[in-house]
């Protein structure tokens, strides 16, 4: 497959990233724009908002979602859930802190819950209609049953075109669990890495890797199985950069490498993430590019592939011919642009090799704007705002004109 080595999330937390996933709209338009908490209507996409899914039920695919949504709870009246949003089948989670935990009491089979045998105590944090907790009892282990689920869905659809959001949960912490026993990697064993001589979390982080590792192996196998590897495209990805929850450490196994931050920050190790596609016979195999592309690109692309016209007030530019082996044919952004409600930092903006983070408040109160050059200094450790006051401006008159810049903010 291919390699994208400047490939981008949606934000820098998982709710809002899968929002700009799915509409194919960035944080300057997608609507759930935060994490858990606040009020439900913006946790939750709306009858307008139109999603991949949508769109591809227009070209006769079945689509499916197994695993977490978090763009739509089952709170009464609620218009975000899967099935309301163009998903055919839905098995997983709804509800964000739901997710956390992979020992659950129940899944999500469309509207209707499927009861585990697990057993929960809560811990009093509740986000919408859940609260959380961990398990005391623990046989069904979720990240098996939603992987399941998947391959039976690819084996029922294989006759015709399909579209399968394999929304994986691992390695996330289960936050509430961490309260409760100090270690947030829920993992059914840590199998080749229980020798290790490293931290209980560090071992469960690393087994969670590995399932899944494993389980994408399962998923590859059974397309060559159906004869159906050549006509299928797959695209690996995360929704945010790495995290240091559940007593896991991201320095631990250099998760981040070269790159400052991770979840919730607006430098490149809070929002560059891995991205891998492979689609045999039409992308050659062991490439790389170097296009700066991100998740609001996946639906215009999908909509290229699957020969249907995305919707108009989208966001994103379809990278199929990157992935075909034609650079010349590429439409390429103006900019790339960031927003989150978490975290230090609170706007993102590349151009090219230029990238502007602004903190939300200097000594002063006033907000702090800070230019790198990615070519020269991937780890953004030096501001050259000073320096190049020209890009900076530059920069602000691009934000301005597309109503993304309040001059307050500056």
């Amino acid at each position: 497959g291919i390699r994208f080595t400047d490939f981008y999330a949606g934000c820098t937390v998982c709710a809002p990233s899968r929002s700009v996933l799915m509409t194919g709209q960035h944080m300057g338009h997608t609507h759930v724009r935060g994490n858990a908490g606040g009020n439900i209507d913006v946790q939750t996409l709306r009858p307008e908002d139109v999603t991949v899914a949508e769109v591809l039920k227009q070209a006769d695919y079945a689509t499916a979602l197994c695993g977490k949504w978090g763009l739509g709870d089952d709170a009464p009246g609620n218009t975000g859930l899967p099935n309301d949003q163009g998903f055919d089948y839905f098995y997983g989670y709804l509800n964000q802190v739901h997710a956390h935990n992979y020992y659950p009491e129940f899944l999500w089979r469309n509207k209707e819950k499927s009861p585990l045998r697990n057993e929960v105590v809560s811990n009093g944090s509740k986000y919408a209609n859940f609260a959380g907790g961990y398990a005391t009892k623990r046989i069904d282990y979720s990240h098996d049953l939603v992987c399941d689920e998947a391959l039976r869905f690819i084996e029922r659809s294989q006759d015709g075109p399909f579209f399968l959001y394999l929304a994986l949960t691992i390695p996330h912490a289960n936050n509430e669990g961490t309260r409760g026993t100090g270690n947030g990697q829920e993992v059914p064993d840590y199998g080749i890495y229980a020798d290790r001589d490293w931290p209980n979390p560090e071992k469960g982080f690393a087994a969670m890797i590995a399932r899944m590792d494993a389980d994408v192996g399962r998923l590859f196998q059974l397309l060559r199985d159906l004869a159906i590897d050549d006509n299928t495209l797959v695209i690996f990805t995360s929704d945010n950069g790495p995290h240091n929850e559940g007593n896991h450490d991201h320095e631990f196994f250099d998760s981040n490498g070269p790159l400052t931050g991770f979840k919730r920050s607006m430098h490149e190790g809070g929002i560059r993430v891995p991205m891998i596609a492979r689609w045999p016979g039409q992308i050659k195999s062991g490439s790389q590019s170097d296009l700066p592309s991100a998740f609001w690109d996946f639906l215009p692309t999908a909509c290229e592939a699957a020969g249907v016209e995305p919707p108009d007030d989208i966001d994103g530019v379809s990278y199929l011919p990157t992935l075909l082996g034609e650079p010349e044919k590429q439409t390429r952004h103006e900019y790339l642009y960031w927003a989150s409600q978490e975290g230090a930092t609170s706007v993102g903006v590349r151009r090219g090799l230029w990238k502007l983070v602004r903190y939300r408040k200097n000594r002063d109160g006033a907000a702090d704007w800070r230019l790198y050059n990615l070519r020269s200094d991937i780890g953004e450790k030096n501001d050259v705002s000073i320096e190049h006051p020209e890009q900076v401006k530059d920069i602000f008159a691009l934000l301005r004109r597309d109503g993304l810049l309040d001059d307050s903010a500056q």
